[in-house]
Protein backbone atom coordinates (compact mmCIF):
# COMPACT_ATOMS: atom_id res chain seq x y z
CA UNK A 1 0.00 0.00 0.00
CA UNK A 2 1.41 3.06 -1.09
CA UNK A 3 1.40 6.70 0.67
CA UNK A 4 -1.86 8.06 -2.12
CA UNK A 5 -3.33 4.76 -0.75
CA UNK A 6 -3.27 5.72 2.56
CA UNK A 7 -3.94 9.33 2.12
CA UNK A 8 -7.29 8.16 -0.50
CA UNK A 9 -8.71 5.75 2.31
CA UNK A 10 -8.02 8.52 5.06
CA UNK A 11 -10.38 11.27 2.66
CA UNK A 12 -12.79 8.29 2.37
CA UNK A 13 -13.46 7.64 6.40
CA UNK A 14 -13.32 11.86 6.73
CA UNK A 15 -16.12 12.02 3.93
CA UNK A 16 -18.22 9.19 5.65
CA UNK A 17 -17.92 10.45 9.14
CA UNK A 18 -18.97 13.79 7.98
CA UNK A 19 -22.12 12.53 5.91
CA UNK A 20 -23.17 10.12 8.84
CA UNK A 21 -22.63 13.41 11.14
CA UNK A 22 -25.61 15.26 8.76
CA UNK A 23 -27.56 12.54 8.47
CA UNK A 24 -27.68 11.94 11.88
CA UNK A 25 -28.44 15.33 13.58
CA UNK A 26 -29.48 17.77 10.68
CA UNK A 27 -31.67 15.58 8.26
CA UNK A 28 -34.06 14.54 10.98
CA UNK A 29 -34.02 17.55 13.30
CA UNK A 30 -37.38 18.93 12.77
CA UNK A 31 -38.60 21.95 14.81
CA UNK A 32 -42.28 21.21 13.77
CA UNK A 33 -42.73 17.53 15.35
CA UNK A 34 -46.37 16.28 15.92
CA UNK A 35 -47.77 12.67 16.82
CA UNK A 36 -49.63 10.91 14.57
CA UNK A 37 -52.32 8.21 15.73
CA UNK A 38 -53.42 5.72 13.33
CA UNK A 39 -55.86 3.19 13.76
CA UNK A 40 -56.38 0.12 10.65
CA UNK A 41 -54.26 2.17 8.67
CA UNK A 42 -56.54 5.35 9.28
CA UNK A 43 -54.93 8.60 11.26
CA UNK A 44 -57.50 9.72 13.56
CA UNK A 45 -55.50 12.15 15.56
CA UNK A 46 -52.67 14.60 15.10
CA UNK A 47 -51.47 16.17 18.25
CA UNK A 48 -48.55 18.61 18.13
CA UNK A 49 -46.01 19.10 20.69
CA UNK A 50 -47.11 22.41 23.30
CA UNK A 51 -46.43 22.78 26.71
CA UNK A 52 -50.39 22.75 27.86
CA UNK A 53 -49.97 18.95 26.27
CA UNK A 54 -47.62 18.05 28.94
CA UNK A 55 -48.69 15.43 31.32
CA UNK A 56 -52.13 14.87 29.49
CA UNK A 57 -54.10 11.23 28.96
CA UNK A 58 -55.86 10.70 25.51
CA UNK A 59 -57.95 7.51 25.87
CA UNK A 60 -58.01 5.67 22.07
CA UNK A 61 -60.74 3.41 22.44
CA UNK A 62 -62.15 1.81 19.02
CA UNK A 63 -63.58 -1.23 17.86
CA UNK A 64 -60.52 -3.42 18.23
CA UNK A 65 -59.32 -2.14 21.92
CA UNK A 66 -58.69 0.68 24.05
CA UNK A 67 -55.13 2.33 24.58
CA UNK A 68 -54.27 5.30 26.94
CA UNK A 69 -51.74 7.47 26.05
CA UNK A 70 -49.54 9.82 27.50
CA UNK A 71 -48.02 12.70 26.49
CA UNK A 72 -44.82 14.58 28.10
CA UNK A 73 -42.09 16.94 27.15
CA UNK A 74 -42.07 16.51 23.25
CA UNK A 75 -42.26 12.79 24.20
CA UNK A 76 -44.94 10.43 24.00
CA UNK A 77 -45.80 6.65 25.35
CA UNK A 78 -48.64 3.98 25.90
CA UNK A 79 -49.49 4.03 29.71
CA UNK A 80 -52.21 1.18 29.51
CA UNK A 81 -53.77 -0.85 26.75
CA UNK A 82 -56.39 -4.36 27.08
CA UNK A 83 -53.78 -6.03 24.63
CA UNK A 84 -52.69 -9.36 26.45
CA UNK A 85 -48.66 -8.90 25.61
CA UNK A 86 -48.28 -5.40 26.75
CA UNK A 87 -45.46 -4.70 24.55
CA UNK A 88 -46.62 -1.06 23.70
CA UNK A 89 -46.54 -0.17 27.52
CA UNK A 90 -43.28 -1.57 27.57
CA UNK A 91 -41.86 0.20 25.09
CA UNK A 92 -42.27 3.73 27.38
CA UNK A 93 -41.75 6.76 25.48
CA UNK A 94 -40.50 7.76 21.73
CA UNK A 95 -39.18 11.32 21.25
CA UNK A 96 -37.48 11.48 18.04
CA UNK A 97 -39.38 12.08 14.08
CA UNK A 98 -40.09 8.81 12.57
CA UNK A 99 -40.09 6.28 15.81
CA UNK A 100 -43.05 4.48 16.56
CA UNK A 101 -45.11 2.50 18.49
CA UNK A 102 -47.42 -0.49 17.33
CA UNK A 103 -50.31 -2.48 19.32
CA UNK A 104 -50.86 -5.28 16.33
CA UNK A 105 -53.76 -6.28 18.31
CA UNK A 106 -55.61 -3.04 18.55
CA UNK A 107 -54.46 -2.15 15.13
CA UNK A 108 -52.96 1.06 17.01
CA UNK A 109 -49.70 3.12 15.36
CA UNK A 110 -48.17 6.07 17.31
CA UNK A 111 -45.72 7.56 15.19
CA UNK A 112 -43.80 10.97 15.59
CA UNK A 113 -43.71 12.74 12.40
CA UNK A 114 -41.85 16.22 11.58
CA UNK A 115 -41.61 18.91 8.86
CA UNK A 116 -44.09 21.02 7.50
CA UNK A 117 -47.65 20.86 9.92
CA UNK A 118 -50.73 21.95 8.01
CA UNK A 119 -52.40 25.06 10.21
CA UNK A 120 -55.59 22.79 11.00
CA UNK A 121 -53.67 21.04 13.37
CA UNK A 122 -53.74 22.26 17.05
CA UNK A 123 -53.36 21.08 20.59
CA UNK A 124 -55.63 17.79 19.77
CA UNK A 125 -57.79 17.35 16.80
CA UNK A 126 -59.81 14.81 15.42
Amino acid sequence: MTRGDKILIAIIIIVNVAALFFVKNLAFNYENKYISIQVNGEEIKKITFDSNMVGKQIPIETEYGYNLIEIGDEKVRVIEADCPDQLDVKQGYISRVGEVIVCLPNKLVIEIKGGNIETDIDGLSR
